[in-house]
């Protein structure tokens, strides 16, 4: 081989060596691009558990239409819990719904948390009464619920009425002795179980003392919007969380999801309840 052959062969080599890294390099990026755009991808929601003005999502027309989204259910309903697989199967995260911050007349453990309650009903909901006390019994009743959730395959957990120690006005109509410390170290603690049987929490309309909270649902209303801590909100979407907006009652629900995009970000996963279909609609389908 000629002087000149050895010098063409070692710059090709070279050449080859910087395109191969190159091509290493634009790879990992675009993996590490996508895993963040997976994480952080706003996602179409369903919603069996509130029911606001009108009709919530019916489990069966969830297992029809509900692909690669956030369902919640709640699954202490009747005939709930038997289409929980069904629903994994199209690639759904399962979230499921209990009340940390009331009692339930109609739950079968009700007996269970009614000394650990208030004895005056919640005027709104009249089946319901606030809890009073977070420091006895009532974690190992959670927790007892949290069990039969992990047993059924849900992936979340979303925890209602977790902001209810904040209320100071309700706190003089019923009563609850309840700290605002007491509270949160209530649903630090719950959340923490969640992540001992391998779910995700979700928050419900704060985010405060809330940071190993994997995502947060909010709940929007035609006449009171973006009423919550909204720093809150921006900063679990900044961490790649999924933030929920559930809005009520709206004849345009198109506008509001895009009023809120612009809040926000294209991040931000959107159901809302359509006053002239009377029911809900989904966005990200």
């Amino acid at each position: 081989m000629n002087l000149f052959s050895i010098i063409y062969c070692f710059f090709f080599l070279c050449s080859c060596e910087r395109n191969s890294d190159q091509i290493v390099n634009e790879n990992t990026d675009q993996i590490e691009n996508d895993s963040i755009s997976t994480q952080n991808t706003a996602i179409a929601v369903y919603n069996q558990a509130y029911q606001e003005n009108y009709e919530a999502d019916a489990i069966v027309d969830i297992l029809v239409n509900a692909k690669n989204s956030y369902v919640l259910v709640d699954p202490f309903g009747e005939n709930l819990v038997e289409s929980i697989a069904a629903l994994k199967a199209n690639g759904n995260e399962v979230g499921a719904y209990i009340s940390i911050g009331t009692g339930e007349t109609y739950r079968d453990d009700y007996e269970q948390l009614k000394p650990f309650l208030v004895s005056k009903a919640w005027g709104e909901w009249p089946d319901e009464f606030f809890v009073n006390q977070t420091t006895t019994g009532i974690l190992e009743i959670m927790k007892a619920r949290i069990d039969k959730i992990a047993a059924w395959g849900c992936d979340w957990v979303e925890f209602d009425n977790m902001d209810w120690a904040y209320d100071e006005d309700n706190r003089g109509i019923y009563g609850f002795q309840v700290t605002e410390a007491e509270a949160i170290s209530y649903f630090q603690v719950l959340c923490d179980y969640v992540h001992e049987k391998g779910m995700k929490c979700m928050a419900k309309n704060m985010t405060e003392e809330a940071t190993a909270f994997d995502g947060v649902l909010y709940e929007s209303y035609n006449n009171d919007k973006n009423w919550w801590d909204q720093s809150g909100a921006q900063n679990f979407l900044d961490a790649g969380k999924l933030v929920i907006i559930n809005h009520y009652n709206e004849t345009n629900c198109g506008q509001v999801y895009s009023d809120y995009k612009g809040i926000y970000n294209s991040n931000l996963s959107f159901i809302c309840e359509d006053a002239n279909l009377k029911k809900y609609v989904h966005f990200n389908d």
